[in-house]
């Protein structure tokens, strides 16, 4: 039985440019888990507290 040839590598820029890249800047970081916001924290997140609320809660 013969060998079978290795196929032969074509080139791409894609490839070459992101190897590039890695090599000047580094490996890019690892994924982050982002936690769950609640509902409640994100409502108060979309709306700004407004000036009446902000002296209430100096008293």
């Amino acid at each position: 039985m013969t060998k079978k040839r290795a196929k032969k590598k074509t080139f791409s820029a894609v490839k070459a440019v992101k190897a590039n890249a890695r090599n000047r800047v580094g490996q890019p970081k690892p994924e982050r888990v982002i936690e769950p916001v609640s509902r409640e924290q994100k409502r108060k997140s979309r709306h700004k507290t407004t000036l009446n609320e902000l002296l209430a809660a100096d008293e």
